[in-house]
């Protein structure tokens, strides 16, 4: 197995500490300790300094979740059953981090709120891609397009909204009661898209 290098040691520490402290709460003197690294490798690597490994850091973030989330989605056949394991799923791995691993660009979105940053940009672009892996779930299990999109985003801000009151109360329960509601609304669908398979193939 190939030694992790430098710069990815760096981006790596600088998204775990985003996630638990946030952009405003992290320092790039930090990233460089918790990297293992020296300051001037990171300003080697980064000449543009803490926005620049933010953002590549928040890239390396949204790269896992939209991991977790595929394999999630993968998973399961049933949209609704896929759904709900995506809950389950974020709700393990919150728990087993002790309650500091959120999602990788929410406390960074929300501190650069209203600025018109590069940051702001990559958790945009992270939150719309998110949204497109379960759109194309959705997709091909023969969802209108529009309840598609609709639903995707949905899915998307509850999930985030649960995952933040899940750290602040310290428990799954939250996103895993998400999981279910959102799984009720999903399947709520599924009557429909059956009855056009029927009148399709009739």
């Amino acid at each position: 197995m190939a030694e992790t290098s430098t710069r990815d040691r760096i981006v790596i520490a600088a998204s775990r500490l985003l996630q638990r402290q946030g952009y405003v709460g992290t320092g790039i003197k930090q990233i460089a300790q918790e990297a293992r690294a020296t300051l001037g490798s990171v300003y080697h690597f980064f000449p543009d300094g803490k926005e620049a490994v933010a953002v590549a850091a928040i890239e390396h973030g949204e790269r896992e979740f939209a991991a977790l989330l595929r394999a999630a989605l993968d998973g399961e056949e049933d949209p609704a059953a896929a759904v709900d394991a995506c809950a389950r799923r974020l709700a393990t791995a919150l728990r087993e981090s002790g309650w500091v691993d959120g999602c990788p660009v929410t406390a960074a979105a929300l501190e650069t709120l209203g600025t018109d940053s590069e940051i702001q940009r990559v958790c945009a672009s992270a939150l719309r891609d998110w949204e497109r892996l379960v759109y194309d779930k959705l997709l091909h299990a023969g969802f209108r397009e529009e309840d598609a999109r609709d639903l995707a985003t949905t899915v998307i801000s509850t999930l985030e909204g649960a995952e933040v009151t899940a750290q602040v109360r310290r428990s799954e329960e939250p996103l895993r009661a998400a999981g279910r509601q959102l799984a009720r609304l999903v399947g709520s669908y599924e009557t429909g898209v059956a009855e056009r398979r029927d009148e399709e193939r009739s």
